[in-house]
């Protein structure tokens, strides 16, 4: 089996750190995430330019594996533009489920032109599994969806929606709904990124596809973001030891650089084994995709190690950092944040773990 990337895959990652790396460093992505958008629409143009926004709509636009490659660049670079959930995850459920005339709608996404948003958690849910409270009704050839969703990252931006509600014969239905038909709260969550509170009060809908249960559409719609998320968790993680490592070589503590402490170096090489067990799940999750199999044992196994390597390296980069690790200009405790957004979208590490001890009686011995 191979583990490295193409040719091709090399080049879009290099290009997409190229793009990144121009446009942020850590005083640049301050002064972005703080404006009202959150985000800069020069990048995402730059971004759409380059083929970004339509990985995955189509067989020949690339697949899992560029995805993970592309969001690990953007983890390394914490860029708030919201590739995934604007973009990749809601646009890969339309390529999927959609009719012809609503994937027409991607071309416009690729393009930078249409944000999405993909609104399925409600609150009271546990991850991404629960009960939808959404309804959805149907007065002849007419629907109107009411409910609640929260949070729904680039929810604030989005020009459609793609919602999850319970259909009136049961299932789950998915339907797009354009955004000047809801209304929405708009905030800003911890680690700079933007979300919304969805409130849907017989907003007119289309039924994305047909109008039946889209239970497995979604799925692995929650399974290919969470794919993308841990690549983005790998990035970040790289750059937070990065961070680390070089602040031991170069401060000084007794006359002497922090490197010098066997101590700290132990502490730093935990940090590394944690990153490496984080980066064979992340890979381990995108290439069981990339083959066609959107198992949520694997996705809940690859998102466990993740929630459990990016704790664990950034609460030892804050700690090996010391005081400034924890002010706004220095960037080590912004990747702790992010780290911890990740961690806890889409299923914390004890959602995860729920996940997998509901599938022990799938295997004939289970050991510890």
């Amino acid at each position: 089996m191979d583990f490295q990337l193409s040719e091709e895959q090399v080049l879009l990652r290099d290009t997409t750190r190229d793009v990144l790396a121009r446009s942020y460093d850590p005083e640049s992505r301050l002064k972005v995430i703080d404006t009202e958008l959150g985000w800069s629409r020069d990048v995402w143009n730059q971004l759409a330019e380059i083929g970004i926004l339509g990985l995955g709509f189509e067989e020949d636009a690339g697949g899992a594996l560029e995805i993970m490659a592309v969001a690990t660049e953007i983890g390394r670079r914490l860029a708030p533009e919201p590739v995934l959930h604007a973009a990749l995850g809601p646009g890969a459920l339309i390529a999927e489920a959609g009719t012809d005339e609503q994937r027409g709608l991607l071309d416009e996404v690729a393009a930078g032109r249409r944000l999405l948003a993909f609104a399925h958690v409600e609150p009271g849910m546990r991850g991404a599994a629960g009960t939808i409270t959404t309804k959805a009704v149907q007065q002849g050839d007419s629907w109107s969806l009411s409910g609640r969703k929260n949070p729904v990252l680039a929810g604030d931006s989005a020009d459609t929606l793609v919602v999850s509600a319970a259909l009136p014969d049961g299932g789950t239905g998915l339907f797009l709904v354009e955004a000047d038909a809801v209304t929405r709260t708009g905030y800003r969550t911890f680690d700079g990124q933007h979300g919304a509170q969805i409130d849907l009060a017989d907003a007119p809908a289309q039924p994305l596809g047909s109008a039946s249960d889209a239970s497995e559409a979604i799925s692995r719609t929650v399974i290919r973001l969470q794919s993308a998320l841990c690549a983005e968790a790998l990035g970040a993680m790289e750059e937070a030891l990065r961070l680390t490592t070089e602040y031991l070589t170069s401060r000084k503590q007794f006359g002497v650089t922090l490197n010098k402490f066997q101590t700290l170096t132990q502490r730093a090489a935990d940090m590394y084994v944690s990153l490496e067990l984080a980066r064979s799940m992340s890979m381990y999750a995108a290439m069981s995709i990339a083959d066609g199999n959107f198992d949520p044992a694997v996705s809940a196994r690859a998102k466990l190690q993740i929630c459990r390597s990016g704790r664990h390296i950034s609460q030892e980069a804050i700690q090996l950092h010391g005081g400034i690790g924890v002010t706004a200009e220095y960037p080590v405790g912004h990747y702790a944040a992010r780290l911890t957004a990740i961690e806890h979208t889409l299923g914390s590490a004890g959602d995860q773990l729920n996940v997998l001890t509901g599938r022990l009686t799938d295997y004939e011995v289970a050991t510890l």
